[in-house]
C-alpha cells in the first residue's frame, strides 16, 4: 500500500516572519509530516482593494478591514520562499507552496517546484488552471465550496492542458469546520465519480477527522498547524499545535498499518492463540471402550487441539475405540 502523503499546512501562520516560517518548518519536520506547505502571492495580483474579509477572518482577527490590509501583514516576499525552499532541503522535508496568482506560479516553477497545490478558491479560475496544468507536473486540488460540475469543469481544463497526475481533496472552506459540515462521504463521491486518487484537507478542530479520512481511503491529508493558537492571524485558531500535529501523523501511520491487504485470514500473531481459544470434542464423563458416543457423554471444551466441534454430528453414534476419562480428547 502506498504511504499516505501528509501535508503540514503552515500557510500564512508565520505572520509575515521568515524566522517564524523556519520554526514552522522545524516543527513539521519533527512531526514526521512528508511536506510543509506555505502560500505564495503577490498582493496586487491576489485581491482588489475592495475585497472584504471572510466572516471567520473578522472573528479570528477581531477586526473588520479589507483582505488587502490583512494580507499585507501576512505575505512573505518571493526571496523568502527561495530561502525556505533551501532550508527545507537542509532539514530534510519537502517544500511546497500554493500559488495564488500567475506570477507566483511562474516564480515557484523557477525555484524548482515539481508538485502543485491548487486551493479551493482558484478552482473556477481558468487562466490559473491552464498555467498550472501546462507545467505537466502532478497536481493536488482542493474542492471546498464546489459542486460536482465545478470539479468536472476544472478537471477538464487541467486534462486539456496536459496536467500530470491529479489528486482531488475534499474540503470544507470554513475555519474551524463544524463536524456536521465535514461530509467525509463526499470524498468517496469524488473518487467514484472521477476515478482519481482522493484525499482530505481538514479545517476541523482536533485530529479525529483526518484520521477517519485515511481509514476511508484518503491518500493525501492536509492539515493546518501553528506554533501558538493564541497568535494573531486568520488561521491559528483552526490549526494544530506541534505536539498535536505529531500525534496526528502517528495516528495516521498506525491506521495505515491497520488497514492491511483485505484478505480474511489469521494474522501471524493469532496462530499461536488458535488452539488456546477454540474447543475440541471431549468426554463429558468416563466412557468405556465400545460405548456409543452421545450428547450425554460428550461435550466441547478448550483447548482446540483435538477434533473440531464442527465434526459433532460425525462423532455422535460412533463407538469408543478405548476408555476415555472425563475431559479427555475424543479419538476415532
Amino acid at each position: 500500500m502506498k504511504k499516505v502523503l501528509i501535508i503540514a499546512e503552515a500557510g500564512v501562520n508565520h505572520n509575515g516572519s521568515l524566522e517564524t516560517a523556519k520554526k514552522l518548518v522545524d516543527a513539521a519536520c519533527e512531526s514526521g509530516a512528508d511536506i510543509v506547505k506555505f502560500q505564495t502571492a503577490k498582493l496586487g495580483s491576489l485581491v482588489t482593494k475592495y475585497a472584504p474579509m471572510a466572516g471567520y477572518q473578522k472573528e479570528n482577527m477581531r477586526e473588520d478591514s479589507s483582505q488587502a490590509q490583512m494580507l499585507k501583514r501576512l505575505l512573505l516576499p518571493f526571496d523568502d520562499f527561495k530561502e525556505l525552499s533551501r532550508y527545507c532541503k537542509m532539514v530534510g522535508i519537502q517544500f511546497l507552496s500554493t500559488p495564488f496568482d500567475l506570477e507566483s506560479i511562474d516564480f515557484l516553477k523557477g525555484i524548482g517546484a515539481d508538485l502543485w497545490k491548487i486551493p479551493s478558491g482558484e478552482i473556477t479560475n481558468l487562466p490559473y488552471l491552464e498555467r498550472v496544468a501546462r507545467t505537466g507536473e502532478p497536481i493536488i486540488m482542493s474542492t471546498g465550496m464546489c459542486v460536482l460540475q465545478e470539479v468536472r469543469d476544472a478537471l477538464d481544463v487541467l486534462k486539456r492542458n496536459h496536467a500530470g497526475e491529479i489528486t482531488l481533496l475534499h474540503c470544507t472552506t470554513q475555519y474551524p469546520t463544524p463536524y456536521q459540515e465535514v461530509n467525509l462521504k463526499a470524498m468517496l463521491t469524488l473518487r467514484d465519480t472521477f476515478g482519481c486518487q482522493v484525499g482530505y484537507s481538514d479545517h476541523t478542530l482536533g485530529i479525529e477527522i483526518p484520521v477517519a479520512a485515511v481509514a476511508m481511503g484518503a491518500t493525501v491529508i492536509e492539515k493546518h498547524f501553528t506554533l501558538d493558537r493564541g497568535m494573531e492571524g486568520p488561521d491559528h485558531k483552526a490549526s494544530l499545535m506541534p505536539g498535536e500535529l505529531k500525534a496526528m501523523v502517528s495516528a495516521i501511520r498506525n491506521v495505515e498499518l491497520a488497514l492491511g491487504d483485505g484478505r480474511k485470514e489469521p494474522a501471524g500473531s493469532e496462530l499461536a492463540n488458535l488452539a488456546v481459544a477454540r474447543k475440541s470434542i471431549v468426554a463429558a464423563c468416563g466412557i468405556k471402550k465400545g460405548e456409543e458416543f452421545t450428547t450425554q457423554n460428550l461435550t466441547t471444551k478448550r483447548p482446540g487441539d483435538g477434533i473440531s466441534p464442527m465434526e459433532w454430528y460425525r462423532v455422535l453414534g460412533k463407538v469408543a475405540v478405548r476408555d476415555f476419562g472425563e475431559d479427555e480428547r475424543i479419538e476415532l
